[in-house]
């Protein structure tokens, strides 16, 4: 399993995955806060006047289901963005572990 629990090791994860993407190490889980974030992942995508356009899962995968990670749903969700139209309303939503909510830190609905 990897894991990242502070910002450095994050960072030694971050290079040793080679990614090619920017990211947020949410330290204070302030951001998770103001997102309404339930579980990693959980995807967020603004439109251009920063309005929340899709919140939803990446795709249809899921370990062990033998469905193939393509991003399918976010793919499709951030082409209707760019094309200026808006995603479909059949939003799933992500799957994943719950957050681990620093202690008094979880709100009421996690």
């Amino acid at each position: 399993m990897l894991r990242a629990d502070s910002p450095a090791q994050m960072a030694m994860l971050a290079e040793r995955m080679g990614f090619g993407f920017a990211y947020l190490y949410d330290e204070t889980q302030q951001t998770a806060l103001d997102y309404g974030a339930v579980c990693t992942p959980d995807f967020f995508l603004f439109d251009a006047n920063r309005r929340l356009a899709y919140r939803g899962q990446f795709d249809a995968s899921r370990p062990g289901s033998g469905v193939a990670v393509d991003g399918a749903d976010l793919r499709a969700a951030s082409d209707a963005v760019l094309a200026g139209r808006a995603p479909a309303a059949d939003q799933r939503p992500s799957v994943g572990c719950s957050i681990k909510w620093r202690p008094g830190r979880a709100p009421d609905w996690a």
